[in-house]
């Protein structure tokens, strides 16, 4: 007996198959297929031959390969029973649901008691397939390992796509070849992580940004996450994400892996990430005011860090909205007795020495200007050092003798008590005053896995959105350490990394793009002497970054001459005509045949207007520009192109090359072809293109 099952979007076919009541694997993926497809045919032709040394069938990379199967790789779920016994279960086929883009399979091991779901959903328009697997059990057992809806990598592939990072330095790309055996990475550290991003490309071979096939994966949960890509002896091969292994401490009767999303691409690695910025920003985020556009941020911590004062702060948020600031954030310092990072986290009461009259006072002022207030907290945390600890010691996570992060350690968000301290003093400084966003940050791992914590806090912040909807909640974990489709089901805007260093944040921003969009992506506009690398960056360079994302600035506004004033000014000017279209738009990345450019085009939903943002990161090889090609345009329609900051070509740029005194008008084929030639420039530089179809 042959079942067969399809899921189909304009774009992409997902076919699973199964035999015998068996569970069921993935025996297409790609393309669309004709309606007509017979499918049992499909199922047959999938099946590789055997030959010597090899065993009279080949096991099934199913949904959940399992060791019973004689399956040569790694298993899709490993269990103990209560006494630690292992648990070797053999699932057979139960039954279905189906329903317009959902498909869900279910199937039972009689002998364990034990029930295996897979959960599909294909969304029709931004194309990605969310699949999710639930176990359950009659009696409490010990879960060690439990992988989403295990999907296969393609075999015309040479190489995978997979992110590591480090503090100020998230969203490094690396390519690793395919080979026998397994691509393992595990993040252990009970948050997102820099370390880790849970996601992971598959280009085929030839694919680029702009052309070709490629998958993509990423696993929505934010409490570390384990990843296999691994190779079998007969050269298939298999994705599994899951939580990281053994981070379920207790015996419970039901878990559920988290969300995994997936998309293919049939144009390149930009066809993954509009699928991901899309389905994010309109999809997965729960928006307080849809139709307000992003404020203009400006955070004071690199201002004034702990040093706060009620008469320098009015200042700084007099100087920043004249920048063109809408939204003024109050960072680290305001609560407690918390005058540097040893002490007082946890004590979320303002703190009557630098506030003697509450908090108020500075948000009038702030309102003045035209701001909105936002407020830092870090929920999760504690000082040893603070009355909140010596009440309750046992609040913290993990053991007593651990190693601190930032003087800090973790409180224990499984409780429900510390969830219910916790939403009682963030909801009472919330009720007393008009707060319209959170800045919550995470600033160090836990002592040990544990998906208990991660559940805690979801549950806290769902709380808490639901009795203050109006609040906006950004995800900061020193920086970019948490940063995941889970926590962006409950926040909306993610602090990308902590360093304010425009040439870090262009490479960051690059990649990071394959799956955010604008709107969630905060960037601001540091200081000039970067306080994370020490390095003195141009002004424009430092503006046009920041407008290439959710713009801010998080630097001391005193210290600005006039004309950097000037042209914060304008460019924030300028991100304020545009975000309107920019918030909605494609952000993709461009192939540059230069190495040292790196540049992206943001194209507008309807494809009438899009902006080139081309960073030089360094110096060319080569003395003269190479031609940059754009994406995604109408191949024989015209576009106007307009050189926004053609003022900031340096005295070196000699020629007469004409974007720097005109307007051009080419077509869509040309500019995608052979490319738009670009004056020469300084590295540490932007050039910013607007293009408009006429």
């Amino acid at each position: 007996m042959i079942q067969t099952w399809r899921l189909d979007d304009g774009r992409q076919t997902l076919v699973l198959g199964s035999k015998r009541t068996r569970l069921p694997e993935v025996v297409y993926w790609g393309p669309r297929l004709p309606d007509d497809e017979d499918l049992d045919t499909l199922f047959l032709s999938h099946a590789i031959d055997v030959t010597g040394g090899m065993l009279d069938e080949n096991p099934e990379i199913s949904l959940c390969p399992e060791s019973t199967r004689t399956f040569p790789g790694q298993p899709g779920l490993i269990l103990r029973a209560a006494n630690g016994t292992p648990i070797l279960p053999k699932f057979c086929y139960l039954g279905e649901e189906t329903g317009g883009d959902a498909l869900t399979l279910i199937y039972r091991d009689e002998s364990n008691d034990l029930t295996l779901e897979f959960a599909f959903q294909i969304d029709q328009d931004t194309h990605m397939i969310t699949a999710q697997t639930h176990l359950r059990s009659a009696d409490p057992v010990h879960l060690h390992w439990l992988a989403a809806p295990v999907l296969p990598a393609p075999q015309q592939s040479d190489d995978m796509i997979d992110f590591a990072g480090r503090w100020c330095g998230e969203f490094q790309m690396n390519r690793t070849a395919w080979s026998a055996g397994i691509r393992y990475r595990e993040n252990r550290t009970g948050r997102t992580g820099h370390e880790h991003f849970p996601g992971l490309i598959v280009p085929c071979r030839g694919a680029t940004n702009a052309s070709g096939h490629a998958y993509a994966f990423h696993y929505g949960w934010s409490g570390g996450h384990r990843m296999v890509a691994e190779e079998l002896p007969d050269g298939r091969r298999q994705i599994q994400f899951g939580h990281a292994a053994r981070s379920e401490m207790a015996a419970q009767t039901e878990f559920s892996s988290a969300p995994l999303y997936a998309v293919f691409s049939d144009d390149g690695l930009n066809g993954c990430a509009v699928a991901y910025q899309r389905h994010l920003r309109d999809r997965v985020i729960t928006w307080p005011h849809p139709d307000r556009p992003r404020p203009v941020h400006y955070n004071c911590w690199e201002a004034v860090y702990f040093d706060h004062n009620i008469p320098e702060l009015r200042d700084i948020a007099t100087r920043a909205a004249q920048l063109g600031a809408e939204r003024f954030v109050l960072d680290d310092g305001w609560f407690g007795m918390r005058d540097d990072d040893t002490v007082a986290l946890s004590d979320w009461k303002v703190d009557p020495r630098k506030y003697p009259d509450g908090l108020q006072p500075l948000i009038d002022h702030v309102h003045a200007q035209g701001m909105t207030f936002g407020i830092w907290f870090e929920p999760e945390m504690i000082n040893p050092d603070s009355d909140v600890y010596r009440a309750h010691p046992d609040w913290a996570l993990g053991s007593e003798d651990q190693i601190l992060g930032r003087q800090q350690k973790a409180i224990n968000m499984a409780l429900p008590e510390v969830r219910d301290f916790l939403f009682e003093h963030i909801g009472a400084i919330l009720s007393e005053y008009d707060i319209d966003y959170i800045k919550w940050d995470h600033n160090r791992v836990l002592p040990m896995p544990e998906a208990s914590q991660t559940r805690g806090s979801y549950a806290l912040i769902d709380r808490l959105r639901a009795a203050y909807p109006n609040v906006e909640i950004e995800s900061c974990a020193s920086g970019g350490g948490r940063i995941d489709f889970g926590i962006m089901e409950r926040t909306q805007r993610v602090w990308l990394s902590d360093s304010n260093d425009a040439l870090e944040r262009l490479k960051i921003q690059h990649n990071a793009a394959l799956f955010l969009p604008l709107s969630v992506t905060g960037s601001h506009v540091g200081p000039r002497e970067c306080h994370t690398s020490g390095r003195v960056l141009d002004i424009s360079f430092r503006a046009w970054v920041a407008a290439q994302r959710h713009m801010g600035f998080e630097m001391d506004p005193r210290e600005l001459t006039d004309h950097e004033v000037s042209v914060l000014q304008d460019v924030t000017a300028w991100w304020k005509a545009n975000r309107h279209w920019m918030e909605k738009a494609d952000i993709l990345r461009l192939d540059s045949a230069d190495d040292a450019v790196i540049a992206e085009q943001q194209l507008s939903e309807n494809g009438d207007r899009f902006v080139v943002f081309a960073g030089k990161a360094e110096t060319s090889r080569q003395i003269a520009p190479r031609p940059l090609p754009l994406t995604r345009l109408t191949p024989d329609a015209k576009y106007k192109i307009t050189l926004k900051n053609r003022d900031d070509a340096p005295r070196l740029s000699r020629g007469d090359q004409i974007l720097k005194t005109n307007d051009v008008i080419l077509s869509g084929r040309y500019l995608m072809n052979h490319g738009l030639t670009l004056p020469w420039s300084f590295p540490d530089r932007m050039w910013v293109i607007e293009g408009e179809l006429i």
